[in-house]
């Protein structure tokens, strides 16, 4: 998830536009939408000298504890690292991290979708070679150095790993806020992606137009989500309606009463979201989700 940086650093960053698709996104946002309370909350918390809540990046977990094997994929003349679980042979699906990186939120979503049916091999790619956010201005530093049209570079090796590598006939792609926006960008840019579900994340119209997607497109929007352009209620139905003139096969799903990031229900997850300011929660609309979820993947992968 991005939003601001810390001290003078996020207060700069509120006067001037950044060069990153990110920093624009998200800092206009909290500039515009003073009135939302996850943006005034934001605000109080990083211009307030108090240490945001650090968490443990799971990534650094031993190899007995953890169900993942790490492996190296191709990329051009370059490698990177990326975490694998689940069945080989079977349907992958590439799942993308938050601002965070490849922290414990992201691995227990795909741990839990690589068993979904009759089970897939889940794949994170690394896009930040290693760095993971302990805090709120570590992960928008890391975000904010993102080379987007590189990420997308990393999911087209990953998806071609999974095929070539994993045995996999179908790859889907599937991720949360940046991830999201970057698993739409991939329905546009990558090709071999069979089907996609974002959640909330919309790609800027400079990194891909979702009209021109080759793939199906599921998302999901939290109904109080405050960034505006990127993940809000507008943004989703204004991606639903170029979705459907453009005859891209597509479902675009609201949550009643759910902010931003409202997948993150882990324990570690929830603490993470109450520190920045994020109260709602709801079991029920995460498993909707998830059941959405499985049944788009079950539908263009099987």
């Amino acid at each position: 998830m991005g939003w601001v940086g810390q001290g003078n650093c996020w207060k700069q960053a509120m006067t001037s536009m950044c060069s990153t698709y990110s920093s624009r996104i998200f800092t206009r946002t909290l500039s515009n939408s003073p009135s939302s309370p996850v943006a005034s909350s934001l605000l109080k918390k990083l211009s307030s000298s108090t240490s945001l809540l650090q968490v443990r990046p799971m990534a650094h977990s031993s190899a007995a504890s953890s169900p993942f094997k790490k492996v190296q994929i191709q990329r051009g003349d370059t490698t990177f690292d990326a975490y694998v679980v689940g069945k080989d042979d079977a349907p992958g699906i590439v799942v993308l991290q938050e601002w965070w990186g490849v922290d414990f939120e992201i691995k227990n979503h795909a741990q839990k979708i690589s068993q979904f049916d009759n089970g897939y091999k889940a794949l994170i790619p690394d896009l930040y070679r290693g760095k993971v956010g302990l805090d709120v201005a570590e992960a928008q530093h890391l975000m904010d150095g993102l080379d987007w049209q590189g990420a997308v570079k990393d999911i087209e090796a990953s998806v071609n790993w999974l095929k070539s590598k994993n045995g996999s006939k179908k790859v889907g792609v599937t991720g949360y806020c940046m991830g999201g926006a970057l698993s739409i960008a991939s329905s546009v840019l990558v090709p071999g992606v069979d089907a996609v579900v974002a959640f909330y994340g919309v790609p800027s119209p400079e990194l891909a137009d979702p009209a021109k997607a080759k793939a199906p497109v599921q998302a999901h929007f939290g109904e109080l989500d405050g960034f505006v352009g990127f993940s809000d209620v507008k943004t989703g139905k204004a991606l639903e309606e170029k979705l459907k003139a453009a005859g891209v096969p597509h479902e675009v799903h609201i949550y009643p009463g759910l902010g931003h990031a409202f997948m993150n229900n882990s324990p570690e997850g929830l603490r993470r979201r109450k520190n920045m300011g994020m109260n709602d929660e709801d079991n029920a609309a995460v498993e909707l989700a998830w059941s959405r979820f499985r049944s788009w993947m079950s539908k263009y992968l099987s």
